[in-house]
C-alpha cells in the first residue's frame, strides 16, 4: 500500500474533516519521528495516517479501536508491523505492551499533536507558524488546557529516549511542516 492508497482509504472511512487533520498531523510527526531515530519513515507515517481509520466504528466501544483497521485492512499489502503501530496508540484500553520503538512512539504522539493543536489555535491568528514549543510546553503544564490532550500519555515520551521538550520541539516542527494540509 502506497501512501496516495492510504489517503484515500482514510477519506472514504472518516468522515469528519477534523479527523483527517487530526491524521495527518499524527503521519507527519510520525515521519519526522522514524527520521529522528533512523528507522522507516514509510511504515511510521502509514500507520500514523492509519491510526484512527476505524475511530466512527468504534467510538462507542474502544476495546475494537485499532481491531477494525487490520480487519477491514488485512488484504491489503500491510507489514504486521504497521497494524501493532495502529493498536499500539490504543494499548491502554486494548491492555497490550507496547514493545517497539514505533509503539511506544505512537501512544505519546497521538495526543502531543491535539495539545499543539489546540495550542495553535490560541495564537491571535489561528496559525501553526508562529507558534514556538516554549508556548506548548505551558500549556502542556497547564492541566486545565486541551483536558482531552492526556499528559501521562505525552510524557512516556521518556520511553523512548525523548525529554518533553526535545519531543515538542521536533512534533511541532513535523505539523509546521504540512500546516496547509492541516489548516493552521
Amino acid at each position: 500500500m502506497t501512501r496516495d492508497d492510504a489517503f484515500i482509504i482514510l477519506k472514504e472511512k472518516i468522515q469528519g474533516e477534523n479527523l483527517i487533520k487530526h491524521s495527518l498531523a499524527v503521519e507527519a510527526v510520525m515521519r519526522a519521528l522514524a527520521k529522528h531515530f533512523g528507522e522507516d519513515e514509510e511504515i511510521w507515517g502509514i500507520a500514523g495516517l492509519l491510526h484512527d481509520l476505524d475511530f466512527q466504528e468504534t467510538e462507542s466501544d474502544w476495546s475494537q479501536h485499532g481491531i477494525l483497521t487490520e480487519e477491514w485492512l488485512k488484504d491489503f499489502d500491510l507489514p504486521q508491523e504497521v497494524f501493532d503501530i495502529i493498536k499500539a496508540h490504543n494499548s491502554d484500553i486494548l491492555k497490550t505492551p507496547r514493545n517497539t520503538l514505533a509503539e511506544k512512539v505512537i501512544f505519546a504522539v497521538d495526543p502531543l499533536t491535539g495539545l499543539i493543536t489546540a495550542a495553535a489555535l490560541m495564537m491571535p491568528d489561528k496559525k501553526i507558524s508562529f507558534l514556538k514549543s516554549k508556548s506548548v510546553l505551558k500549556r502542556f503544564k497547564a492541566s486545565a488546557f486541551a483536558k482531552g490532550a492526556n499528559r501521562e500519555y505525552i510524557a512516556t515520551c521518556t520511553d523512548f529516549g525523548l525529554e518533553l521538550p526535545q519531543f515538542i520541539e521536533i512534533s511541532l516542527k513535523a505539523m509546521q511542516s504540512v500546516n496547509n494540509e492541516l489548516g493552521l
